[in-house]
């Protein structure tokens, strides 16, 4: 299949393609187009600023480029995933203009799928490929809609998080028919984005099945979704002062050195 997957500057999203895209050559043409940013600009409270620079900025500015020309046993930057597409490595922050559609159009993929991409995709995007789009959620749904699922489970005391394969019908968000839900036990002593990239192990497993099944013309089950849960947007200041208090942390410095080293350098 001709597939074009849209993803995110991010650690997370990073580790996911890495653990997506040597699976996918050979089978498949794969384009791979990337947001800057997911949401608005916005003033962000200190905490987020935090994350931001541990899983934005200082992957992004420093780290992928050393990840340029490392073993072929370990992960790489962005840039290292050309020579396994079959066009250019776009940032592409305008998914919904006349100029882009016209883009995607030419490019003709069978398949779109979307990980952490941080624009909302509508209609005439959506009918672009003849197989649908696909999105993995970083959260269990109906119940977390939105952004940063996995913190909102945390601070609610879930035991499991999870992640929700599901498909892009129409504008709205994170409200298509599941195809998959994958969860993972919570681990107190552990960090949210510690969570998080922990989620992208299985939640690409059932991305690569499903592709899989898609290309194959193998009936994949789809449920639809109640219509009726909430919508979770960035935290507050307040919201972020309880994660706290919680004994919660959005990120762990040794943690994230820990998990370069194991799978990066």
């Amino acid at each position: 299949m001709n597939i074009l997957i849209l993803s995110n500057r991010d650690l997370a999203s990073n580790f996911a393609l890495n653990l997506l895209i040597p699976k996918l050559i050979g089978a498949h043409k794969v384009h791979l187009w990337l947001s800057g940013k997911v949401g608005k600009k916005r003033v962000l409270p200190e905490q987020l600023s935090r994350l931001k620079f541990f899983e934005q900025d200082l992957f992004n500015q420093l780290l992928s480029p050393l990840f340029s020309g490392k073993k072929i046993d370990k992960l790489k930057g962005f840039e290292s995933f050309q020579p396994y597409l079959a066009s250019e490595l776009l940032e592409v922050n305008d998914i919904n203009t006349p100029k882009t559609i016209s883009r995607i159009k030419d490019l003709a993929p069978d398949l779109i799928v979307s990980i952490r991409y941080g624009g909302i995709l509508k209609e005439d995007c959506i009918n672009i490929p003849i197989k649908g789009v696909l999105n993995l959620h970083s959260g269990i749904l109906p119940q977390y809609r939105g952004v940063m699922a996995t913190f909102w489970a945390l601070l609610n005391g879930d035991e499991k998080i999870g992640t929700t394969l599901h498909t892009i019908d129409d504008g709205s968000i994170d409200t298509g028919k599941i195809i998959k839900i994958s969860t993972l036990d919570v681990q107190s002593n552990k960090s949210y984005l510690w969570h998080v990239l922990e989620l992208y192990k299985q939640g690409v497993v059932d991305v690569f099945d499903t592709i899989t099944s898609i290309a194959q013309d193998k009936k994949v089950l789809k449920l639809a979704q109640p219509k009726d849960n909430a919508y979770f947007t960035f935290p507050t200041n307040e919201e972020l002062t309880v994660f706290e208090q919680q004994g919660l942390k959005l990120v762990d410095e040794q943690e994230l050195l820990c998990f370069i080293r194991k799978n990066y350098l």
